[in-house]
C-alpha cells in the first residue's frame, strides 16, 4: 500500500531521451505513486536514437515510429511532460531546479538524464551550410534532406553511426566517403578483424575510405559545403558532411552544482550521484560496471535501461536489478552486429565461423576467461557469450572456434 509520504514525493528528470522517458517509465512500474517531472529540451517526447541514422534517414520511420510510449501515455500515467524546456540551473540545499523560462520547480528526488552531445571538429569551414552532426531527430531529419541519388557524402570518422549513416546514403543512391585519423575504422570500439570486414563490406557496396588520414579544412562555396581537404592535400568533394569524431557528456549543470565528476557524473550502482537526492543515467554517467571491477562511461540503449532500473528500485525500496553484461548492436546493409561485454585485459582472441560468409563470431579472453564477443549475423554466439561473460567461464579455445560444436554445450 502507498503511503501519503510517498504520493507526496516529487521526481524531477531532466533530460527527455531514451534514459529519462525510460526512468519515468520504470518508476511508474515500480509503483511509484508521487509527482513526476519530466523536462525535454526537443520538442518531441522521449523517442529511439539508434533508428535515426537507419530507418529515418532512409524515410522508413518518423518521429511517431520511434517514440517510446504512445504520446499519451504520459498523462495518462501522470507524468507532467515539459517539451521545449531546458533547466539552467540546480539548486542543491533547497532542492530547487530553475528553468530556463525563469520556473522554479522543488522536487525531493532529482535524475539527470541530459545525454552527451556530438564532439566538434574545429576547422576551417566547420559552420558551412551541409556540416552536420547526428545526435537528434531535428540532426537526422537536416542530413535526410542532403542525402539521395547523385549526392555525395563526407563522413569524418570511421565510428558505428558514420558507417550506418555511410549504408544508408548507398542505400539512397548517393556516393559516401569515410575518412578516419587512426590506421583503421572502429578503432577505439572493435577488434582489428571486425574492422577489417566491415571495410570490406563496405567497400565492396562502394563506400570508400581514407584510413590514416585528417581534415585539414572544409571547401566551401557560396558558404555552402563542396568538398573536404585532407592534411595530405588530397581534396575530396562532396555535398554534406558528417561529423562523427565521438561524444561529450553534458555534464555542466552536474558540474555547477558541485556534484563529483569525471568523463561524466560519478553514479554508484544506484545510479546515484555524490549528493543521495539525486541521481543520474545514461550517456551522462562514469558507471561501475561489477563485472570488470572497474568504471567508464557505456554509450547504449541497455546502458540506459539499466541504469533507469537502478534508479527506480532504489526509490521504490525494490531489491535492485541484477548487474548486467554490457551489450551494444549496429545494424549495416544486411548485417546485425552484435556486441556483449568489454575486452579489458583480453589476451587472445577466438574467431568462430569464416567472415568470409558474413556470419561469425571473435572471443576476447583473458588467461581463457570469455570477456567480450562480437557477433557477426550470429545471434546464438551473442546469447551464449553473455552468458559465458556473466559466468567467468573458461572454455577450451580450439573447441569455441569450432562452429560445428554448439554453442549450448559450453554452458553446461
Amino acid at each position: 500500500m502507498t503511503t501519503p509520504s510517498e504520493r507526496d514525493q516529487r521526481i524531477v528528470i531532466v533530460g527527455a531521451g531514451h534514459a529519462g522517458g525510460a526512468a519515468a517509465a520504470c518508476l511508474r512500474q515500480f509503483g511509484f505513486a508521487g509527482e513526476i517531472t519530466l523536462i525535454g529540451a526537443e520538442s518531441l517526447p522521449p523517442y529511439q536514437r539508434p533508428p535515426l541514422s537507419k530507418a529515418w534517414l532512409k524515410g522508413e520511420a518518423g518521429a511517431a515510429d520511434l517514440f517510446l510510449k504512445p504520446a499519451g501515455w504520459y498523462a495518462d500515467n501522470g507524468v507532467d511532460l515539459r517539451t521545449d524546456s531546458v533547466v539552467t540551473t540546480i539548486d542543491r540545499p533547497p532542492r530547487l531546479v530553475r528553468l530556463e523560462n525563469g520556473e522554479v520547480l522543488g522536487y525531493d528526488q532529482l535524475v539527470l538524464a541530459t545525454g552527451a552531445r556530438a564532439r566538434s571538429l574545429p576547422i576551417p569551414g566547420g559552420d558551412a551550410d551541409g556540416v552536420f552532426s547526428l545526435r537528434s531527430a531535428a540532426d537526422a531529419e537536416a542530413l535526410k534532406g542532403r542525402l539521395g541519388p547523385g549526392r555525395r557524402l563526407a563522413v569524418v570518422g570511421g565510428g558505428y553511426v558514420g558507417l550506418e549513416v555511410a549504408a544508408s546514403a548507398r542505400a539512397l543512391g548517393g556516393e559516401a566517403v569515410v575518412v578516419e585519423r587512426e590506421a583503421r575504422i572502429l578503432a577505439r570500439v572493435a577488434s582489428a578483424p571486425l574492422s577489417a570486414f566491415f571495410q570490406s563490406y563496405h567497400e565492396a557496396r562502394g563506400v570508400a575510405f581514407a584510413c590514416g588520414a585528417q581534415v585539414e579544412e572544409i571547401v566551401g562555396e557560396g558558404g555552402r559545403v563542396r568538398a573536404i581537404r585532407l592534411t595530405d592535400g588530397r581534396v575530396l568533394p562532396c555535398d554534406a558532411v558528417l561529423i562523427g569524431v565521438g561524444a561529450i557528456p553534458n555534464d555542466e549543470l552536474a558540474r555547477a552544482a558541485g556534484l563529483e565528476c569525471a568523463d561524466g557524473v560519478v553514479v554508484d550502482q544506484q545510479a546515484r550521484t555524490s549528493d543521495p537526492s539525486i541521481f543520474a543515467l545514461g550517456d551522462l554517467t562514469w558507471r561501475p560496471v561489477p563485472r570488470y571491477g572497474r568504471s567508464c562511461r557505456l554509450e547504449s540503449v541497455p546502458n540506459a535501461l539499466e541504469q533507469a532500473r537502478q534508479m527506480a528500485a532504489a526509490v521504490t525500496g525494490r531489491p535492485p536489478p541484477a548487474p548486467e553484461v554490457p551489450w551494444f548492436w549496429s545494424d549495416q546493409y544486411d548485417i546485425k552486429l552484435q556486441i556483449a561485454g568489454l575486452p579489458f585485459d583480453a589476451d587472445m582472441t577466438v574467431v568462430r565461423g569464416d567472415p568470409r560468409t558474413a556470419k561469425f563470431a571473435i572471443f576476447h579472453l583473458a588467461g581463457s576467461v570469455v570477456q567480450a564477443v562480437e557477433a557477426v549475423n550470429a545471434p546464438a554466439e551473442f546469447m551464449a557469450g553473455k552468458t559465458l561473460i556473466a559466468g567467468k567461464v573458461a572454455p577450451d579455445a580450439v573447441q569455441l572456434a569450432d562452429a560445428a560444436i554448439p554453442m549450448k554445450s559450453f554452458l553446461r
